[in-house]
């Protein structure tokens, strides 16, 4: 049993999920999606009526288990929830749960994918994000999408007579409940937490023998090949880690992190992405200076693309950081296209950090980070200051402008007479 807005922690959720570990079939499908809340299953289905997103048969229950918990309630109810703490390891604890036999599914196409019954799988399927930079598919849209693959992957799995549980999640909540009589401090702390939270996976960590070579962490590593593919890495780089780092080399001097991806979407059989760092000594400031010089995109080991990188910069015993990278104008560190096949990509990455020499205890370095000292708010804030000055400034010469009367008339005396001329 459950109270009215219970956080479940990852103790308790283990054992929740302790009877999957315990029963005769023991195929597990975990269908994990980047942000997901349980209001988003009520908010969609009522929202959107004859076009709810959700068809499939497992969230079809769901939703009305949903309702009748919400109708059955006296008052308004606050439904108990995971913790994201607890989310963010729970394939790491399903692994060590017993002896599973990993597999990503990753192209989604189930068909293809041998399963031996007899022995335990774990089937771990990537969705569709529901939320990046790009803004270009709608929530409801990718939700739909993600219901026909969840319908899909079951519907295959039953027609081969496999038993199986399934465990739908994500990395962190989609939203954040706050209670409207909760003071402006403890909103302050709230708040504070969502955004320590943010950090919902490790960095991806490169070594070389027994040293670190290059940390690498973004919130949302996306591409989009051709103006129209969307290619979402952030979930095989941070979280399954389903990335190949062998070709990646490592010197006092130079440093390029190579990431491999094998189909990544439909259509492309390979991915590898490339980035370049060099580690030089300048005179002038009499300290080694860490740079990223470039970043090159191999498509199915034939189509290369490169992109020289502006802005990204740091001393070499620091790590970069910078919170939007990529091939738009707006971003303040800009990938450009260097090459005719470079500018069939563009390139998003939110929250980058890296660094790829000078490694201490596995972790970052201090961050210098790519936005300058003045900028585009603290402009705005000096122009307008210098524009109510100048406008003290003259009112204040105006009023000294002014003369008083030096004469003045006497009731009592002649009437006072004043020239044109005065």
């Amino acid at each position: 049993a459950v109270h009215e807005g219970q956080v479940v922690s990852a103790q308790d959720l283990t054992v929740l999920l302790q009877p999957l570990f315990t029963q005769n079939s023991r195929n597990l499908v975990l269908f994990l999606q980047d942000r997901l809340s349980i209001d988003d299953f009520t908010y969609f289905s009522e929202s959107y009526g004859n076009k709810n997103p959700f068809q499939n048969q497992l969230n079809k229950f769901l939703i009305n288990l949903l309702q009748e918990i919400l109708q059955s309630s006296p008052s308004s109810l606050v439904l108990p929830a995971v913790d994201c703490k607890a989310t963010r390891y729970l394939l790491s604890v399903l692994q060590e749960s017993g002896d599973w036999k990993l597999t990503n599914v990753t192209n989604l196409n189930i068909s293809q994918l041998e399963v031996n019954a007899s022995n335990p799988n774990l089937l771990v399927v990537q969705l569709q994000p529901l939320t990046s930079d790009l803004k270009e598919i709608s929530t409801p849209e990718t939700i739909a999408e993600n219901d026909k693959i969840i319908g899909r992957v079951t519907m295959d799995l039953q027609e081969r007579g496999i038993h199986f549980s399934v465990i739908y999640t994500a990395v962190r909540p989609s939203r954040i409940s706050r209670r409207t009589d909760v003071v402006a401090k403890l909103r302050r702390q709230l708040m504070a937490a969502e955004e320590e939270d943010s950090l919902s996976y490790p960095p991806l960590n490169v070594t070389t023998g027994n040293y670190t070579c290059t940390l690498f962490y973004a919130s949302n590593f996306s591409l989009k090949a051709n103006r129209s593919v969307l290619i979402d890495l952030t979930n095989a780089t941070f979280l399954t880690q389903n990335v190949d780092t062998s070709a990646s080399e490592c010197s006092d001097s130079n440093t390029t992190l190579s990431l491999k991806y094998t189909k990544p979407v439909n259509g492309i059989s390979s991915l590898e992405i490339r980035f370049l760092m060099t580690n030089k000594f300048y005179e002038v400031s009499a300290r080694s200076w860490s740079t990223l010089d470039s970043v090159e995109i191999v498509q199915d080991g034939e189509k290369f693309a490169k992109f020289n990188v502006s802005g990204i910069s740091t001393p070499a015993e620091y790590s970069f950081h910078c919170q939007l990278v990529g091939t738009s104008n707006l971003y303040p560190a800009k990938l450009v296209p260097s090459n005719n096949e470079a500018k069939n990509w563009d390139v998003f990455i939110s929250e980058l950090q890296i660094q790829g020499f000078n490694i201490i205890n596995n972790q970052f370095s201090y961050a210098s980070d790519c936005t300058g000292f003045f900028t585009p708010g603290i402009w705005m804030g000096l122009v307008t200051s210098i524009i109510l000055l100048w406008i003290l400034t003259y009112g204040i010469h105006m009023i000294m402008q002014l003369t008083t009367n030096n004469r003045f008339d006497d009731p009592k005396g002649p009437a006072l007479s004043v020239p044109q001329t005065e």
